[in-house]
């Protein structure tokens, strides 16, 4: 996975979008490479970009990663892309598959086991987006970089 800078147009670092994309294959271990590779991309936007990532972002986003790749592979054959980018002060964590049905939340079961992923990630995103394309679908989750000082789940404001 590298880190591709758009904006290449002569804008400055700070005006630039700083993100990973990477095409995932089918083998078993893709789950692990995708959270190891958001870990890594998050390292690299602390280390090369001096931006601010709290270890919740960074688990997080592990998490988000997990679930949603966990999901295209579960429910969409063919390849899985996985796109990691900074949006100002959040992370945007994009999956793409190839089946075009948009994911939908199950009501609460505690006596469900499992299936509980779209759950979690809409429980811990700022934003979560689901898109159709021309082919199948993007899911997009928003993580915040930084804790919020009034110690909020996931940078929001309790209702």
């Amino acid at each position: 996975m590298e880190s591709v800078p758009v904006g290449e147009d002569g804008t400055t670092p700070s005006e630039q979008t700083v993100q990973a994309t990477v095409a995932l294959d089918g083998t078993d271990s893709v789950i692990a490479e995708a959270r190891h590779m958001a870990a890594d991309f998050l390292t690299r936007v602390q280390a090369d970009h001096g931006l601010p990532v709290s270890e919740r972002a960074m688990d997080l986003t592990r998490l988000v990663v997990s679930e949603l790749v966990t999901n295209a592979r579960k429910y969409a054959p063919g390849p899985v892309l996985l796109d990691l980018r900074i949006a100002g002060d959040t992370v945007e964590v994009v999956v793409w598959d190839s089946d075009p049905v948009l994911p939908i939340a199950r009501a609460a079961d505690a006596g469900r086991v499992g299936q509980h992923g779209l759950e979690i990630v809409m429980a811990v995103a700022q934003g979560f987006e689901a898109q159709r394309e021309p082919v199948g679908k993007r899911i997009t989750a928003r993580i915040a970089l930084l804790d919020d000082p009034g110690g909020a789940v996931a940078g929001r404001r309790p209702l």
